[in-house]
């Protein structure tokens, strides 16, 4: 991954309501979520997720898929595994981390 990818996803994630609907579409996993249910649990209008869609799927965050008439938006996993390997890549270098790791914090 490239220093401008990470910058760009970082970016997208650095606002409230994207992470928010980010952070959704993680919880939802593979088979994603429709915009109606994306906005009614972010309490945004349709407009407003539009535009916080269109800046997650320009990052590569996010994508959508098609079926039939319905539209879904998944999390790209590959693309959050890419930027997370990216932030802890020669984490310590690679030397043990003096922080113990607990179940809400990952360490190298």
């Amino acid at each position: 991954m490239e220093n401008k990818d990470v910058v760009q996803s970082l970016a997208a994630l650095a606002h409230e309501t994207r992470l928010t609907i980010f952070r959704a579409l993680v919880v939802a996993g593979p088979q994603g979520l429709n915009p109606g249910v994306l906005a009614e649990q972010a309490g945004i209008p349709a407009a407003t997720l539009s535009f916080h869609l269109k800046e997650l799927s320009h990052a590569g965050l996010i994508s959508a898929r098609r079926e039939s008439r319905n539209l879904f938006y998944t999390a790209s996993f590959e693309h959050m595994n890419a930027l997370l390997g990216f932030l802890t890549d020669n984490c310590c270098a690679g030397q043990g981390c003096e922080s113990p790791v607990t179940s809400t914090s990952q360490c190298c």
